[in-house]
């Protein structure tokens, strides 16, 4: 009852430290991009796109708090896991055009530099450099438990980073009329956006694709199989991911046979849980001499 009590905690706690984190990041991004627009500021409205991937994360990653809660169905027996998925692949693409289009607009900008109200940008790009330490500071209590918050926290580092790239750019121009500082700082936070973005977009693909997880090595996982006592060999090895932090497993195991089956499935899937964190397994056992299908007669 503890444990359920202590899991029931720390969704409630990330889902507070989410909403916060929303309320925060989705604030400063309308008022960056506003500013980026009123301005006349590059460096703003694409700080203000990478903002937007904070956002998209941060909703993600709510999203999948409240997804987990919901019940598996006799039509969808795994629930709605997925869906997390799907909108990332969604999102993802949207964020490398705006990426794209960032570059465009910095292209030519370096061609013909306008003019900038450096000291109302300087003034945005501090408070949203200090709405990202807000956020990042709230995320970090949380995301040590939680791989989705992880991701999100990871987010709001990189556009503290833009934010801070920002602010320098602001400096530039109103000290030294430097207006290429304005193009120059976008390019580096367009470069953010669509790293960000292709990471995204990448392991959504590598899910749905039922790839093997990058964390995962698969002859590793072999050699741990078929090194427990019993067990003569693994074949058909399949390692698949339900979503981003759920793993699956299928194999079939031939056997010594005079040996406790059941001990041995129990070895299996507890060391498959404890030491690759894989949560659902479906092993076959089957005995010494047994024909593999597709192999003689």
């Amino acid at each position: 009852m503890g444990l359920v009590d202590s899991h029931e905690w720390e969704g409630r706690s990330s889902r507070q430290s989410l909403i916060r984190a929303l309320i925060i990041t989705g604030t400063w991004f309308v008022i960056e991009l506003v500013g980026g627009f009123y301005t006349n500021s590059l460096a703003l409205i694409a700080d203000a796109g990478h903002m937007l991937t904070d956002l998209i994360a941060l909703g993600l990653s709510l999203l999948a708090i409240n997804i987990a809660a919901r019940p598996a169905t006799p039509e969808k027996t795994y629930g709605y896991v997925r869906a997390e998925i799907l909108a990332s692949l969604a999102n993802g693409i949207l964020l490398v055009l705006i990426g794209s289009y960032i570059f465009y607009e910095a292209y030519r900008r370096f061609l013909d530099p306008p003019f900038v109200r450096s000291g109302t940008m300087l003034i945005v790009a501090f408070t949203g450099l200090v709405a990202n330490l807000v956020t990042a500071r709230i995320l970090y209590r949380s995301h040590h438990h939680n791989l989705n918050l992880r991701g999100a926290f990871l987010h709001v580092v990189g556009d503290t980073l833009g934010s801070a790239g920002a602010v320098i750019a602001g400096v530039l121009m109103l000290r030294w009329h430097w207006y290429l500082a304005d193009p120059a700082v976008s390019v580096i936070v367009g470069f953010l956006v669509i790293y960000s973005s292709w990471q995204l977009v990448r392991e959504s693909i590598d899910i749905l694709l039922e790839s093997t997880p990058r964390q995962l090595n698969v002859a590793e996982i072999l050699a741990d199989l078929e090194g427990v006592e019993g067990v003569l060999s693994v074949h058909d090895l399949h390692v698949w991911s339900i979503s981003s932090d759920v793993h699956a497993l299928s194999c079939h195991a031939a056997v010594k046979r005079r040996t406790d089956a059941s001990e041995i499935l129990a070895t299996l899937s507890h060391m498959l849980r404890d030491k690759y964190q894989i949560q659902h397994t479906t092993i076959q056992l089957e005995l010494e001499d047994c024909p593999v299908p597709g192999q003689g007669n």
